[in-house]
């Protein structure tokens, strides 16, 4: 059926979701598209017959995801994986005392020895994935060398790797995470014993005593994650009792459904934990579940999240009266905050999701780490003048030098950022329950998988988004496939465009898109043919955000991007022997020459407030759009690709505190007698001091 050349849709109210005026348009044009639409949700009635998503009761899937490996990254993505595969993930096994693999309990098949808990499962969990994606040959026997001893631990009762006991009762954390990297593992290489291996394990956690199940403070807060993979199982084997073992998990685990408060304010646990009710929604079908995730989030956020970046004031714990953009989170915080959104899109449907994965993940995520990933911080904010190795106890709720660029920034991220960026990569694209694709996080790359009725397609995507307005999706492989293509249409966007042509000639279908609020899907279905080409447009505007708790101030976006002023940064090269923190430790034979710390500390000004008009912002700000990074890497403050010219002038009052902190964002407008100058504003992902929330200098 040939219909819809021409779309413009529009949000009139909330009361009226859409009104659609169809025009023909390129008369003569035969359109070779059976349906072009858009829709808020994919329908579910229908479920895919290519892949393994919800099984009946569970709620049916509103997006699939894919197999690691059926997605390959191109442009700064795989630079940036290929950048980790050569710095602190790809290398960890050589410094870190956590891997050294002598009496190491995750090697041993009795679960006897050294550094059973959370490390090894924690940098596994994005290794792996990470070596899958590349297909690095070495990293994959690296990562069978594990995989294959967690497999040959489990005991006769099922239970399996290192047993760690606390208060008489077992602590199931460490394998919580094991779990997911053995689901990785068998979605790469079909192999079955992992069925076998995880339904044994399940059956053991089911006969396990209340008593004695999820009691400990990190698994009782977590348990969302063993919630996760037990409907992983499920989806597969079906088996019953995985059910009455979903309802014994979210019984026994810390309750994330208060609506004014949460179990515990722990940066990490929120940003990894708020996800269980709505994990569990699936098996309740009770919307006060899916809600409940949804209010857990906000709530943070009303509270300490008044913040850019998309995270919240959270440094070790969230503390009352310390939610000013200068508190940071951790970067296990920023990865487990993505890991949840790619999960909660994948249940909901909801691109607020995705969008949300997206702003940590472009302003947030980069600028934790120092360019080359070799290096990290435990706590970055969006007000960061200084990353030095200083004590800023009490002004960030941590004491030590948990602000420098360390290779050894607590045992915990320095395992656990690992999941980042392939955990970003292997949910750009995600499968529909109607036997489509839908295109997630836009990024350069190929996406191979089977759709229609089991055909094969490969869809090419180029870009430098969120560097560029357009996307381009190209068939390169196809036999003859129907399927639908459905396009997530990104909240800040207010006119989007999709085009369609075959081998260089346009079909005609075109589809203009304005929404205010609405948030929905492109969808094309149509017999995708080899030099298929849709083009996205999604033209970029100045907005402004104002942050009403913090004084007022004002953070400004272009698209998805949230920009910082840009600070000159001053490198200074540390040893890292002697900045290592307490808690973590080289291996014996480890270089320590080849693993610096850092600290950045300002070279130039910082303490600027910004003057503009709010209601003219094309006007008070140019957005200059330079070239390409040349090593695909654009985020470091030398080759950012698009910069922001505006004024500000200086707050002689706004200084360093006592604690070493720049101070509270004075309270906007402020009144300088500073002279007016041009500054310059860059991407807050590039930027690592920045100031992100800025005050407003008074007109």
């Amino acid at each position: 059926m040939n219909k819809n050349k021409y779309f413009t849709i529009k949000n009139m109210n909330k009361s009226l979701i859409y009104s659609i005026c169809v025009m023909m348009c390129l008369a003569g044009c035969k359109s070779h598209a059976e349906e072009t639409t858009t829709v808020n949700r994919p329908n579910t009635k229908t479920i895919n017959t290519n892949y393994v998503s919800n099984r009946a009761p569970l709620v049916p899937s509103q997006f699939i995801k894919l197999p690691v490996g059926s997605i390959h990254p191109d442009g700064w993505v795989k630079k940036v994986l290929e950048l980790q595969r050569d710095g602190l993930c790809g290398q960890l096994g050589e410094i870190s005392a956590w891997l050294e693999k002598t009496n190491n309990a995750w090697l041993s098949k009795d679960g006897k020895g050294n550094h059973g808990w959370e490390e090894v499962p924690y940098w596994l969990k994005g290794y792996g994935d990470l070596a899958y994606i590349l297909n690095d040959t070495e990293m994959i026997k690296e990562t069978k060398v594990w995989i294959e001893s967690a497999l040959n631990s489990q005991r006769e009762d099922g239970y399996f790797g290192p047993w760690i006991e606390k208060r008489g009762r077992p602590d199931l954390w460490g394998n919580m995470i094991m779990l997911w990297c053995l689901q990785s593992y068998y979605e790469y290489s079909g192999d079955q014993r992992v069925i076998s291996f995880m339904t044994n394990y399940f059956k053991w956690q089911l006969q396990l005593d209340d008593s004695l199940f999820l009691k400990d403070y990190w698994e009782n807060s977590r348990g969302g994650d063993n919630l996760y993979s037990v409907y992983w199982l499920y989806n597969i084997t079906e088996d019953p009792f995985l059910l009455e073992l979903g309802e014994k998990i979210h019984r026994n685990t810390a309750n994330w459904m208060q609506a004014d408060n949460l179990p515990n304010w722990h940066n990490v646990n929120i940003a990894q934990s708020f996800r269980e009710p709505a994990t569990y929604y699936q098996q309740s079908h009770d919307n006060s579940h899916l809600q409940a995730t949804y209010n857990d989030f906000h709530l943070i956020r009303t509270l300490f999240g008044q913040v850019p970046g998309g995270m919240f004031g959270g440094d070790e714990n969230s503390r009352k009266g310390y939610h000013d953009p200068r508190q940071g989170v951790e970067t296990c915080g920023m990865v487990e905050q993505m890991a949840s959104d790619e999960i909660l899109f994948r249940i909901s449907g909801d691109p607020f999701w995705a969008d949300h994965c997206e702003k940590v993940a472009f302003n947030s995520y980069p600028a934790a780490l120092m360019p080359d990933l070799r290096s990290l911080r435990y706590i970055t904010s969006p007000n960061m003048v200084a990353s030095d190795d200083q004590n800023h106890h009490p002004g960030i709720d941590n004491g030590g030098p948990f602000l420098i660029m360390n290779p050894f920034s607590s045992r915990c991220c320095q395992h656990n950022h690992t999941q980042g960026w392939p955990y970003y990569a292997e949910n750009l694209w995600m499968a529909t329950p109607d036997n489509g694709l839908v295109a997630v996080l836009y990024a350069a790359g190929t996406v191979n998988a089977k759709v229609g009725k089991g055909k094969n397609v490969v869809l090419e995507q180029k870009t430098n988004y969120p560097f560029d307005e357009t996307i381009q999706i190209a068939v390169k492989e196809s036999d003859n496939a129907v399927f639908p293509l459905y396009l997530r249409i990104p909240e800040w966007c207010d006119s989007a465009k999709a085009e369609v042509t075959s081998k260089g000639t346009s079909l005609g279908i075109y589809m203009s898109v304005s929404t205010s609020e609405q948030k929905n899907y492109i969808k094309i279905v149509r017999n995708w043919s080899v030099g298929d080409v849709v083009t996205l447009h999604l033209p970029m505007r100045l907005t402004m955000d104002k942050w009403e708790q913090n004084g007022n101030s004002v953070s400004i976006n272009y698209g998805p991007l949230t920009f910082s002023l840009l600070i000159e940064e001053n490198y200074i090269k540390k040893n890292s022997a002697e900045t290592a923190l307490g808690d973590s430790k080289w291996q014996k034979t480890a270089d320590a020459s080849k693993w610096s710390s850092y600290e950045i500390l300002p070279a130039s000004a910082w303490n600027y407030g910004l003057t503009f008009n709010p209601n003219r912002l094309e006007e008070s700000f140019e957005v200059v759009k330079e070239k390409w990074a040349g090593d695909d890497f654009p985020f470091t403050t030398q080759a950012i690709p698009w910069r922001i010219k505006a004024k500000g002038a200086k707050i002689p009052d706004w200084t360093i505190d006592q604690y070493g902190l720049c101070s509270f964002v004075p309270q906007s407008p402020v009144s300088t007698t500073e002279p007016v100058e041009d500054i310059t504003l860059i991407p807050m992902g590039a930027a690592r001091l920045r100031i992100s929330a800025f005050p407003v200098i008074a007109r």
